[in-house]
Order: C-alpha cells, then structure tokens, then sequence
C-alpha cells in the first residue's frame, strides 16, 4: 500500500514510524514532514520515506498531490487540517482517508461544542459556560471564586488554556482571550470551566462509528516547568502506562465516559472514525471529562506506538472500513517514556536554525527511538525548527527503567538553549 501521512511534529514521525513496520507498506509519502521523517525506511523493501513540501493546512495542494499520487490510504496527524474538512475534501474526490470528518472533529475544534454535548448525553464533566462578553464572563467565573479553566473554544495549538485560581488570574486570562483577542478567531469566545482536582491522565479511542477500542493509559505533562509550573504547552514529556488505574477501573471508567459518548454520537448523526482523544480528571468524586480531542496525542503517541504489538496500518484500515469490532488491539507490558526537549523560550518566541549534536550516538541506543518534532536540514546537518524540537523516548520492562534509560538519551543530544522537565513520571513513581 501506498500511504500519505500528513502532519510535520513528533507524532507524524512516530506515526510514519510504526506504519513503515507493516508488512502492507510499500511507499510512504509525508507531508511536509521534518528531518527526522526523511531518515525513515519502508521495512518491507527499505523504500525512503518521501517528504512533500506541501503544509498541512493547504488542503487544495494537497488534494491536488494525492489526486495526481493515488495514494491508498491518507492518515492525518495535526488537528488544523481536520478541522478544516481535509476528510471531507478528500472523500468527495473518493480517496481514502483516515480521520474524523469536519462535523465529528468539531469534538476537539469547539470547546463549547464539546461541552454541550457531554452535558445532553449525561457524559461527567465539569460546570461550565460559554460567553464571548468580558463582564458576563467575569461573572461567572467570580461564581467558582476564581478558581476555574478559561479555555479559548477554538483551535490554539493546545496553549488556550489558562488554570486560574483566584479572581486576578481569572479576569487576566478572560482579557487576553476577549479582549486583547491573542489568540484571535479562536478566543473569540471562551468556556469557563470549574476547576476539578485530581490526576490527569490522557486516554485514546480508536473508533470506526460505531466501535471504540481504548487504549491503555498515559499522563502528559502540559507546563513548561518541573512541578507543572510555568505556562501551558503542547506537551513536554509523557509516559504509559499511567498507573493511577487499575485494569478493572479502566474498563469502569470506559463505560461511564465512552459508551454514552458513542451513544450520543449515534443519537446526533455524527460518523466519528479516527482517534478520540479525551484528557480525564480522576476526581474524588469518579473520572470526568475535561476535553476532547479528534487525533493522536503529542506526545502520546511516541509512548503509545512503541508499546503497540498490532499492526497500526490495520488497524486505521478498520477504522475507515468500519471493522474494528473484528480487531483486537495487543499492547506490550513494558512501559514507556517520552521527553520533549524543547528550544529556548518555548512556548514563547524561540530561535531556530541551531545545529543538533547527538543523534547519531542515540540512534544506536537499544530500545530508543529520538522521534523529530521540530527539526531540518541544513546543508548536512540537522537543526532545530520549531519550539518542540525532539521527543526523547525509550522502554523498558518497567516505568522507572524507562525512565532512566529516556533521561540518559537526554544527556547525550545537545543543541543551544535546549530546555526538558526533568520529572517526567515522577508523580507515577512516588
């Protein structure tokens, strides 16, 4: 099979990753794909993996390319193109495609969406509203004490997000996104929710519109600091499983998050095929939703794929066709961790262009894998591109091996002003 994987971050490396292992896998195209992407190979015949240099959020150029390709299969990374209806585009044009279509990726595309659909279909969540005035906004938060999420409904490369726990912080976070509109069409309206206590932990669904097989657990680290201090991020570092659940609370949980959800998607009309990806609070009075998202997580996906035995390709292939009641998902026992190491000022301004040093070493490191989020070739060498730069991961037989083994990797890549939290799954380990 000829397949086109879209997306240029850690998880499109990873993606890319894991469907070259598929014996199905012929040809690879990635678009545009990073430096990191360009060094894979098609196992099956040690085909390069292509690089186009086409962006993610150009649908017609994309279109276009796959129209003139063929590919046999499209798999979409990044929420943007999503959101923007390229499953809708490609379908009407009958290419294959993997991913929610523009009504379904409304689950991760609109916060208030989301919300009001949990609260219909009776799904635990938090109490919230959606305003788009400063003063009505205020007031509701002035209600929870100040102590609420201010969440921008659109689409903000996960930093919409702003944890307040007082008033001041509250009415700050409601100016940025109102009134000073830094986050523009996306903040243009807010849903405040109250803030839930607990442990985050992040879980996946691979759904076909009507089936959903969850996957084991995993925790992100969403700020940019040790202690989760600092601002919010895209994620810096991550680790599965998450041991804050049990196998049976898992499946506990699945069915009072999951089933009404697929109920309610059935009820609505909405054909959800690709990864649900919802962020769930363990709370003291049972797990509650927090957010949805429409794909893999980054970086959950460069824990999830190493400890994936199944094939990944297959699997999307049941997804589309709508056959994952037929499949079972077989995962590995050993545990697996993820450091991001970002560039200087992230998520903030940040340079790029500065050369990497270390990888060759790394490569050859067992049960390692660098998967490249912001990265390019110079010349012949390797630099950085983007805020998260590298996704730092390795296994093991257990969490705090894993570990060990992803922090040593760390310590051997250098590049000018890199920056990793140096307590990924520490919480975990006690």
């Amino acid at each position: 099979m000829k397949l086109l994987v879209i997306g240029s971050g850690g998880r499109e490396h990873a993606l890319v990753w894991k469907l070259a292992q598929s014996p199905h896998a012929t040809r690879i195209w990635c678009a545009p794909g990073n430096a990191g992407i360009a060094g894979e190979r098609v196992g099956s015949n040690g085909a390069p993996v292509e690089c186009v240099p086409i962006g993610a959020e150009d649908l017609e150029r994309l279109l276009a390319w796959a129209q003139d390709q063929q590919p046999d299969l499209t798999v979409v990374g990044p929420d943007n193109p999503l959101a923007l209806g390229i499953v809708d585009r490609f379908q009407q044009h009958r290419l294959r495609i993997w991913g929610p279509n523009r009504r379904a990726a409304q689950f991760e595309s609109s916060k208030v969406f989301a919300q009001q659909f949990m609260e219909r279909h009776g799904i635990p969540t938090a109490q919230a509203g959606a305003f788009t005035d400063f003063g009505a906004a205020s007031r509701f938060a002035a209600q929870l004490g100040g102590r609420c999420a201010v969440k921008a409904d659109g689409l903000a490369l996960g930093k919409g997000v702003s944890i307040c726990r007082d008033m001041a912080q509250a009415d700050a976070a409601l100016e940025e996104m109102l009134v000073t509109k830094a986050f523009g069409l996306a903040g243009e309206r807010v849903l405040i929710q109250e803030l839930l206590e607990g442990v985050e932990v992040s879980l996946h669904a691979l759904c076909d519109g009507q089936t959903a097989r969850l996957f084991p657990t995993s925790q992100d680290h969403k700020r940019a600091l040790d202690g989760d201090r600092g601002p919010n991020t895209g994620g810096m570092g991550t680790f599965s499983p998450a041991p804050f659940l049990s196998e049976a609370e898992l499946l506990a949980t699945r069915e009072r998050l999951m089933a009404p959800w697929l109920a309610g998607c059935a009820a609505e009309g909405i054909d959800y095929r690709g990864i649900l990806y919802p962020g769930i609070m363990l709370t003291s009075g049972g797990p509650k939703v927090l957010e949805y998202n429409a794909r893999f997580g980054d970086p959950e996906t460069q824990v999830y794929l190493p400890r994936l035995e199944s094939d990944l390709l297959e699997l999307l292939e049941a997804s589309v066709e709508g056959t994952l009641d037929r499949c079972e998902l077989k995962w590995s026992s050993r545990a697996a961790v993820c450091v991001v190491m970002a560039s200087a000022g992230y998520p903030g301004h940040y340079p790029k262009g500065n050369p990497i040093d270390g990888l060759e070493a790394v490569g050859q490191l067992p049960n390692t894998k660098v998967f490249h989020a912001g990265t390019a070739l110079a010349g012949d060498r390797i630099v950085t591109n983007g805020g998260r730069v590298l996704g730092v991961t390795a296994w093991a037989s257990d969490l705090r091996q894993a570990r060990d083994a992803a922090y040593a990797a760390v310590e051997r890549i250098q590049f000018e002003g890199a920056h990793y939290r140096r307590d990924i799954g520490a919480q975990a380990l006690g």
